[in-house]
C-alpha cells in the first residue's frame, strides 16, 4: 500500500493555504489515517463506554480544520499539530460538558461505596492534564508547545524541531523540563484535591 511521504502531504497542505480546493480533496486520504491514529490515542485515555467514538472525533477534527480561515499552512507536522490540539480541546469541552450533567443535569443516585471509583475518570484526568498546560503556558509557551506537539501530536523532536523552527537540541531540552514541571503541577494538584 502506498504511503504519502511527507512532502506530497505538505505539497496539497501549501496548495489548500493557497485557495485550491481539490488540494483539500488530494489531502483528505492521505491525512486520513494518521488522523484516525491521534484519535484512538486520545481516546484511548477515555473511560470505557465514551459517547464520543473515535470516528466522530477524527470528524469533528476535520470540520474544524476545513474550516479554518486563513490558516497557512507549512509543513504535515504543523498540520498534525493543529489536528491534536483540536481533538484534545474537543475531548476537553466534552467532559466539561458531561460534567455540567454529572452536577445536576442527569441526577444519578449512587452509594457511597462507588463514589471514589467515579470520582476520578479519565475525563477528570483529560482536564487536569489540560489545566496544567494551560498554566505552563503561561509560564513558558514554547514548553507548552513542545508538549502539545511530541505527547499529543505524537511529533518526533526533529518534527517538532521544525515546526517551531528551534534545534532539536533545544527541544529535548524543554521537553525534559517541561514534562518535570507537568508531573509536580499534576501531583500538587491531585493531593490538593485528595484533601
Amino acid at each position: 500500500m502506498f504511503d504519502p511521504g511527507k512532502r506530497e502531504i505538505t505539497q496539497w497542505l501549501v496548495a489548500w493555504s493557497q485557495g485550491d480546493q481539490t488540494a483539500l480533496e488530494k489531502l483528505v486520504p492521505l491525512v486520513h489515517r494518521e488522523l484516525h491514529r491521534l484519535a484512538r490515542f486520545y481516546m484511548r485515555g477515555e473511560r470505557a463506554g465514551h459517547t464520543l467514538q473515535t470516528t466522530a472525533l477524527v470528524n469533528e477534527a476535520y470540520l474544524k480544520l476545513i474550516n479554518t480561515d486563513g490558516m497557512s499552512w507549512h509543513n504535515r507536522a504543523q498540520f498534525y499539530a493543529v489536528a491534536a490540539k483540536m481533538m484534545r480541546h474537543i475531548l476537553v469541552d466534552f467532559a466539561r460538558a458531561r460534567g455540567r450533567l454529572k452536577r445536576g443535569g442527569a441526577v444519578q443516585k449512587i452509594s457511597l461505596d462507588k463514589a471514589p471509583a467515579i470520582a476520578l475518570e479519565p475525563t477528570d484526568e483529560l482536564i487536569a492534564v489540560h489545566e496544567a498546560l494551560g498554566a505552563l503556558a503561561r509560564l513558558d509557551q514554547r514548553q507548552s508547545e513542545i508538549v502539545e506537539l511530541r505527547f499529543f501530536g505524537g511529533l518526533t523532536e526533529s518534527e517538532v524541531a521544525e515546526v517551531l523552527k528551534i534545534s532539536r537540541r533545544t527541544v529535548t531540552t524543554e521537553w525534559n523540563l517541561a514534562r518535570s514541571w507537568l508531573l509536580r503541577e499534576l501531583r500538587r494538584n491531585s493531593g490538593r484535591n485528595d484533601a
